[in-house]
């Protein structure tokens, strides 16, 4: 299970390969509500590496603050792969960054749905040329599904600028 301190090793690791690559990342985050934002800009210097972060907690924020279309929600729901794709690519069009990580998620205990349960988060990845999504089903608390979702962007936008240098 992951807990703060993955995270923050995590963070350490994505900004290590952010600022040896010469890369800037903007982060755009629903039900973590800026977890990972708070793990990088834990971390002295990050300022050479992190752009911005948006913490788009409400579906309106979604929309005036990084620009996710209105309908993609109503047809999708906020939890959705399309909002975190959108959410993902809003980021970059709204900062200064080259690498953006979304998230979009039911952290509970209330707010799930047989079709979208208490854990479900959705993620995207992007550097302006492709957008990678994917969804996640996490089990435990609150606070455990926000860590589980926090840690698993970090891993997964290490991953993801692995694939950027092939």
């Amino acid at each position: 299970m992951a807990t703060d301190t993955v995270v923050h090793q995590l963070a350490i690791r994505a900004g290590n390969k952010l600022r040896d690559e010469r890369l800037t990342l903007a982060t755009a985050e629903s039900c973590t509500g800026g977890m990972v934002a708070t793990a990088i800009t834990d971390i002295s210097g990050s300022s050479a590496w992190f752009e911005r972060g948006f913490v788009t907690y409400s579906n309106l924020a979604k929309i005036e603050m990084i620009g996710v279309p209105a309908t993609l929600i109503e047809q999708h729901g906020a939890v959705s792969e399309p909002v975190a794709k959108a959410m993902a690519e809003g980021a970059l069009r709204n900062s200064r960054a080259q690498v953006s990580v979304s998230i979009t998620g039911v952290a509970g205990p209330a707010g799930g749905s047989e079709a979208k349960p208490v854990g479900t988060v959705c993620f995207g990845w992007s550097n302006r040329l492709h957008t990678q999504i994917e969804t996640q089903h996490f089990k435990g608390d609150r606070e455990q599904v926000r860590t589980q979702a926090a840690a698993h962007a970090l891993r997964k936008l290490l991953e993801f600028l692995d694939q950027r240098e092939r």
